[in-house]
């Protein structure tokens, strides 16, 4: 079959990568791409004249679209593709505002009892001031639409969390920050919970943790993700069984329940806290950089399980999974998440790959036989071991390999677990 990977990052050459493993998949494409996707025809090419997606799936003869950037989704392109009978994994636009607006997946939260943090949602600055004012810190403060993860703001005092609701009110993530959630702050570990879901069934994939802060030790400010490692010890069997019956299980019924036409993955962010698990967002596509480190332990075959998804058939397929453990490094630009260099030469990458692992490109770009730095997240060195701490040793021994001018990342990717 001939696959379409709509999306640019690491997490888009992570899906391609699997595809590639599968002996049901004959061509791989990605639009736009990048650089660094091998294997895959890369579509880099410019919508004319109200040309769509559509068009190009159609034209190149595909069988199974996925897509990797939440805007898509939350745009509609499910819709789109659907109503001409084309095959695409993912919710609908209607079921895609569990992301596109954190408010209406608060409320779909509270309506089916799912645990998550108290919030209110407001349309002008003053109010949300007063709020913060009246009700102290900590507190979390979020821009309500799409903000490409970097909406939110963990205000550990007055003045931080007022900024954060002037910079949202601002403009500062457009229409994105016109509401902005304020929501009661939770403590303990966060985990990600990444699931399949089909109109009768959710099964879960493997347990990972990401790393969203910029520096070690989670300080600095949030990125869209500096690291990545599964499964997570923490998520122990007690720990799946009180998720599944607290979390998954009223997530599907509330889909059965509104109606809504959720073929897709679920990725939701949970903080484990005291209380139990609740859940602190969902997403509705891969997480990246998640998507790395899970997908490099999975054995089955992706793009199956996607097509039985699709076709309300998930109930029948089993998920295998390597016992050993993954992990991810991210490497960015120096500057990330704010205003970075690009262009800089790249080297190492095949140096790092000799020493077994495997390197998921995100922002780069090849010019005359050289590949540079194209944009804030640049690769993610990702490794297997047979015990998390070799696999964390895997990793960086490749990220010593790899360098280019202002390259900087965490030093301390699943430390907590370890």
């Amino acid at each position: 079959m001939n696959i379409l990977v709509i999306g640019s990052g690491g997490r888009e050459h992570a899906l391609a990568w699997k595809f590639s493993k599968s002996p049901h998949v004959s061509k791989i494409y990605c639009y736009p791409g990048n650089d660094g996707i091998l294997g895959a025809d890369i579509l880099s090419i410019e919508l004319k004249n109200g040309e769509s997606l559509v068009d190009i799936a159609m034209s190149h003869k595909i069988d199974l679209t996925v897509v990797g950037p939440e805007h898509y989704l939350c745009d509609g392109i499910v819709d789109q593709f659907r109503e001409k009978k084309l095959t695409i994994f993912g919710p609908d636009k209607n079921a895609a505002q569990l992301e596109g607006s954190k408010w209406f997946a608060k409320e779909f939260m509270n309506r089916y009892n799912i645990p998550t943090a108290k919030a209110q949602v407001f349309t002008n600055e003053s109010d949300a001031i007063e709020y913060v004012e009246k009700n102290g810190v900590p507190v979390v403060i979020k821009a309500d639409g799409l903000a490409a993860g970097k909406g939110v703001t963990v205000a550990m005092s007055p003045q931080q969390a007022i900024d954060a609701i002037q910079h949202c009110f601002e403009g500062a993530f457009g229409d994105a920050g016109y509401e902005v959630v304020v929501e009661e702050y939770l403590e303990g570990e966060e985990a990600s919970i990444l699931a399949f879901v089909d109109h009768h069934t959710i099964k879960p994939l493997a347990s990972s943790q990401d790393h969203k802060r910029l520096n070690d030790n989670d300080k600095g400010p949030n990125t869209g993700g500096m690291g990545a490692y599964s499964p997570a010890p923490i998520i122990d069997k007690k720990m799946w069984q009180r998720i599944d019956e607290l979390i998954l299980q009223p997530f599907l019924k509330g889909c059965q329940t509104d109606k809504l036409d959720y073929r897709g993955i679920i990725y939701a962010g949970i903080m484990l806290t005291e209380a139990g698990p609740k859940v602190l967002e969902f997403n509705v596509r891969f997480g990246d950089p998640e998507t790395q480190a899970v997908l490099y332990r999975m054995k089955s075959d992706l793009a199956q399980a996607m097509l039985m998804t699709i076709d309300n058939r998930l109930a029948d397929y089993e998920f295998e999974w390597e016992d050993q453990s993954a992990v991810c490094v991210v490497l960015v630009s120096g500057g990330y998440p704010g205003n970075y260099e690009k262009g800089h030469q790249i080297f190492g990458i095949e140096d790092a790959e000799k020493v077994g692992v495997k390197v998921f490109h995100a922002g780069t770009k090849r010019d005359n036989e050289h590949l540079s730095n194209s944009g804030g997240r640049v690769l993610g060195v990702t490794a297997k071991g047979d015990s998390l701490d070799e696999a964390v040793n895997h990793a960086y021994n490749g990220v010593k390999k790899i360098s280019w001018t202002g390259m900087y990342y965490r030093s301390d990717i699943a430390r907590k677990a370890l």
